[in-house]
């Protein structure tokens, strides 16, 4: 893999598993030095290997809730600290979901939703924002849905936060242009995740079914779109919700 991002500092959140733990690997492959948060300690040891494999980048692995302000942004000191004020990169990759038709959602499953996919994206850019502006250069990937741009049934509020996400990227490219800051979000579609099958046997074979490309998505393939968006082969792209869905809306 070409070294599209050596010696760029990343700050990564949600990496535990799935597409988190993918964009990390693919991010130290490609040079970086990978700040990951991580909900649970366990992750750490997982992420920690990744630096036995001779990669050009390094992982470091941070443990804390996202939905933590004062956690956010005591990760973005020791960040601007360790790296002597140095941040390039910001993916806001951590999130939540519950499926189900509205009348059925609490409201404890409706504020988590919100906070860990939007509120928690919000707290981060307001922790670092000030370190890409003062550099003049930067970009933030944040992760939407296609069920952001589309909608779903009895996926309502998990879209309501998606489409949130969207806006937040739309309004902060515009915001953040003059800086020089580039804000994109990348939307996937149906990738092989454990998120993904939170929802019945019969649900996941419809939703393959529905597939152009009749196949789930990986999870290094959505970390590809993440790489590209966040190098300089993007340099003059901001603003746009990249869709990674096999065809499942053309």
């Amino acid at each position: 893999m070409d070294i599209l991002l050596k010696g760029k500092v990343a700050f990564v959140t949600g990496c535990d598993q799935g597409i988190g733990y993918s964009i990390c690997e693919t991010f130290v492959k490609s040079g970086a030095i990978i700040y990951a948060n991580v909900l649970n300690k366990a992750s750490e040891d997982k992420l920690k290997n990744l630096n036995q494999a001779h990669y050009e980048g390094q992982v470091i692995p941070v443990c804390f809730d996202v939905t933590d302000k004062i956690a956010v942004y005591e990760c973005i000191k020791k960040i601007k600290k360790e790296q002597d004020g140095v941040l390039d990169i910001i993916v806001n990759n951590a999130g939540v979901k519950k499926d189900g038709v509205i009348e059925m959602i609490d409201d404890a499953s409706i504020s988590k939703m919100f906070d860990v996919n939007v509120i928690a994206a919000v707290h981060v850019v307001q922790a670092a924002i000030r370190l890409l502006k003062k550099r003049s250069c930067g970009t933030i990937i944040n992760m939407a849905s296609i069920v952001g741009e589309k909608g779903n049934a009895g996926q309502s509020v998990y879209g309501a936060t998606k489409g949130g996400v969207i806006m937040l990227t739309k309004s902060w490219a515009k915001e953040f242009a003059p800086y020089n800051i580039r804000v994109n979000a990348v939307a996937p579609g149906s990738i092989d995740t454990a998120m993904f099958y939170t929802i019945t046997e019969e649900k996941v074979k419809e939703s393959i079914a529905n597939i152009g490309m009749k196949r789930l998505g990986r999870p290094d393939e959505v970390a590809n779109a993440v790489l590209f968006l966040a190098s300089d082969l993007a340099s003059y792209v901001t603003g746009e919700i990249l869709g990674v869905n096999g065809g499942l809306v053309m």
